[in-house]
């Protein structure tokens, strides 16, 4: 039956509806640095629509993609290995970079050590050495 307004009440076993664009973003203070300037703040501002988009993709493609660059990289031992590794090189970076502010030391030795292998990597596939 339809109430006053002429809508009908939701079936009690119906799912809410999602949002259009997927997951909503997490919960948080801020999405940019605070008194970030230069660099940083340009960077941050030019990141923002990519992280959104990323943030609405369902979580297990990025990874997926990933892992299977990073699988050709290791496992093709010429040119395209390292052109494979190329977009990882990327993308780790990226991340770094965008989160090299709010990581405390452990995370940015961490982060340094992982980019030094994908680079070294992607270096020997190059066959640069």
């Amino acid at each position: 039956m339809a109430d006053k307004h002429g809508k009908r009440p939701a079936h009690p076993l119906a799912q809410p509806r999602r949002p259009r664009g997927g997951r909503p973003l997490p919960a948080g203070e801020q999405f940019f640095t605070p008194g970030a300037t230069g660099l940083r703040r340009k960077a941050e501002r030019r990141s923002a629509a990519p992280l959104v988009f990323l943030f609405q993709l369902p979580r297990w493609i990025a990874p997926v993609v990933l892992v299977i660059l990073l699988m050709t990289g290791f496992a093709v031992s010429s040119f395209w290995g390292g052109v494979a590794v190329l977009p990882v090189i990327g993308f780790v970076g990226w991340l770094a970079y965008m989160s090299w502010p709010s990581l405390g030391t452990g995370g940015r030795l961490l982060r340094v050590a992982l980019l030094t292998f994908l680079i070294l990597l992607a270096a020997d596939r190059f066959g640069a050495f």
